[in-house]
């Protein structure tokens, strides 16, 4: 009973001992695990860090260097600046060239509505012309059925006076009338050839004028291309200063001011 009784304190005792081994064990093993992932230590070992390249879009020697090797700068601050002037030029030129453009649809714009006004005379001219030649055809049949029918009171007549049943008169009154109605005739067919000539120049002109009309859609095509040089411009003159995209650490610093700028620094990020 006594024996019992003395081996229930070694048994609670023993276990006492186990659960604080096993606690020990496992603050241990929490402790090595936070120091292998916080506070790392070893011998052989490499670091890597973001580094990242700072190029400038724009060619160019470089006219300011604000920031010194292993400097740190925050996001937005200016780090160096292109020579901008051949940038500036260029963009210059492209607005100049847009405005260009722009003044020469706007002449056009300004002939187009002067060549719809000819263009609409031209149609009358054409309308009134062809009335005119069918007015001139109409004269022509008229004038051919006249002398047609004096000539042949002629060629009738003549062989009568022969035989004297008409007088000479009347052969010589024939006579004129067969004449004064070839040149009424003649008369006709120069009128109608001028009437054709003018319906023809009528027609040229229209012809001409609807031409014109039609050259403007040249000029709007070259919109897109003259808008799209400005932007290019102005966005490459924009590149010409290179601002810190975050807050970082300057390293590997290799260049000047007056160098010829295509690659400058690495920066560290944070």
């Amino acid at each position: 009973m006594e024996k019992n009784q003395d081996s229930r304190p070694r048994q609670l005792l023993g276990r006492w001992i186990s659960i604080a081994i096993v606690a020990v064990a496992a603050i241990l093993g929490l402790f090595v695990l936070y120091r292998a992932n916080y506070q790392p230590r070893t011998e052989d070992a490499e670091i890597f860090a973001n580094f990242i390249g700072i190029a400038p879009q724009v060619d160019g020697p470089l006219l300011r260097l604000n920031v010194k090797d292993n400097q740190f700068v925050k996001k937005g601050e200016l780090l160096y600046e292109v020579d901008e002037r051949p940038y500036q030029y260029a963009l210059e030129t492209a607005i100049s060239e847009q405005a260009t453009l722009e003044g020469q649809i706007a002449d056009e714009q300004r002939k187009i509505a002067a060549l719809v006004s000819a263009v609409s005379v031209a149609q009358a001219n054409i309308h009134g012309s062809e009335a005119a030649v069918a007015n001139a055809e109409q004269g022509v049949a008229r004038a051919r059925a006249e002398w047609t029918y004096a000539n042949n009171n002629l060629h009738r007549l003549e062989p009568l006076l022969t035989k004297q049943f008409v007088t000479m008169d009347e052969v010589d009154k024939a006579r004129s009338g067969e004449t004064a109605q070839a040149e009424a005739l003649r008369q006709a067919e120069s009128r109608l050839q001028l009437a054709k000539a003018e319906l023809n120049s009528a027609s040229a002109q229209h012809e001409q004028a609807w031409h014109a009309v039609t050259t403007l859609e040249p000029f709007i095509n070259q919109r897109g291309a003259k808008a799209a040089a400005v932007k290019t411009a102005r966005y490459s003159l924009d590149n010409c200063r290179v601002y810190a995209p975050f807050d970082a650490l300057v390293t590997n610093l290799t260049i000047s001011e007056g160098a010829y700028s295509r690659w400058t620094a690495d920066v560290h990020a944070d």
